[in-house]
């Protein structure tokens, strides 16, 4: 686990501090880098535990759960986050078990065209992942309106919106301190 920032040890921890981290374990008791750069002020770590579980990890999501990890990918491909990329994108690859389509996921996502291997409700969602990301300021309402032709409802376009915004937050949170995945372990957890 290596980033440019200090990070306090499980050994160093004062009681509030240790019971973050344990809050921010994973089921392979390891504290991700992720969360672990938080240690120098806990309240951020709080926060951002529960901001990454409401948003990836909620019950009332319904847009399948290995969508919403490629959406994470696409984000963290566009801003070139190589740790969330890294997470991720193999959470995508054992959800769905398919070698050859995480494949080409994968290629297109890497390639920015989504459309080679999405369509409909899909490709429209992505894309409007795309321009949040990496041009929010001349986000429009048309915008919106294309996922509803799609036939998005409201709450998958906020699922998507959410993990969009997590995802940019995150990733700045990542590239900003220089984190590495050095000492986290890779891939999903939920099923474990």
């Amino acid at each position: 686990m290596t980033a440019w920032i200090e990070m306090i040890g499980d050994d160093q921890a004062d009681a509030r501090l240790k019971a973050l981290l344990d809050r921010a374990r994973t089921p392979h008791g390891t504290v991700d880098t992720v969360m672990r750069v938080h240690s120098l002020r806990p309240g951020t770590m709080e926060g951002h535990v529960t901001l990454y579980r409401s948003v990836l990890h909620s019950d009332d999501n319904t847009l399948p759960f290995w969508f919403l990890e490629v959406v994470a990918s696409y984000t963290s491909i566009l801003n070139d986050c190589t740790y969330s990329l890294t997470h991720h994108f193999m959470n995508v690859r054992n959800l769905l078990k398919d070698q050859p389509r995480s494949d080409r996921i994968f290629t297109a996502l890497k390639a920015q065209r989504p459309e080679d291997v999405f369509d409909g409700r899909e490709l429209a969602l992505l894309r409007y992942a795309g321009k949040l990301t990496t041009s929010v300021g001349n986000m429009v309402k048309s915008d919106f309106e294309a996922l509803k032709i799609a036939g998005c409802d409201d709450g998958e376009i906020l699922e998507v919106n959410q993990v969009c915004a997590y995802f940019n937050y995150s990733n700045r949170l990542l590239n900003g301190l220089g984190c590495t995945t050095d000492g986290d372990v890779i891939g999903f957890y939920k099923g474990d």
